[in-house]
């Protein structure tokens, strides 16, 4: 079982909503991206919320839009061992110094945990901080809830972005 690491966190002096995921899965790994798995509807949900059509986007052009709505990204997870994608697998994880990151951003209001992982393991991290701790149906596609019923969920954020 192979160990696997996060990314750098995407964000800025400005972001004002942070989503954390639990651990990139292995499409996003081999191609070093964010949400790179096609069947994920992480750009589709997320774009909703900030009225842009990120799907539609080159990669470093949704990371650019999603600087601009001030929106960040990262993981929970810095590293764990897992074979394939699914958060069910994931062994002997190590967190990522969220306190750290949250406490460098000054305009930060919400931080938005992607899916039940990501929750599970990243709220008590942040618990008894001044910011408001959201939960997020995952955009996963093993997550099999129809997008339409999470969207509202995800349109959300757009509250904290103002």
């Amino acid at each position: 079982m192979t160990r696997k690491s996060s990314f750098p966190p995407v964000v800025d002096q400005h972001t004002r909503v942070l989503i954390l995921g639990s651990l990139p899965g292995e499409r996003s790994l081999a191609e070093q991206r964010y949400y790179a798995h096609p069947q994920n509807q992480f750009w589709r949900l997320v774009g909703h919320a900030i009225g842009r059509d990120l799907a539609a986007l080159r990669y470093e052009a949704r990371l650019a839009a999603l600087r601009e709505a001030r929106i960040g990204l990262w993981d929970v997870i810095a590293s764990a061992r897992r074979i394939g994608s699914t958060d069910a697998a994931i062994r002997e994880h190590d967190a990522n110094d969220l306190t750290t990151l949250t406490d460098s951003l000054p305009d930060l209001r919400a931080v938005a945990f992607n899916g039940g992982t990501a929750l599970r393991l990243g709220r008590p991290l942040l618990a008894g901080r001044d910011l408001a701790l959201v939960a997020l149906p995952s955009s996963s596609p093993l997550h099999t809830v129809k997008i339409e019923l999470k969207q509202p969920q995800w349109d959300a954020l757009a509250g904290f972005l103002a």
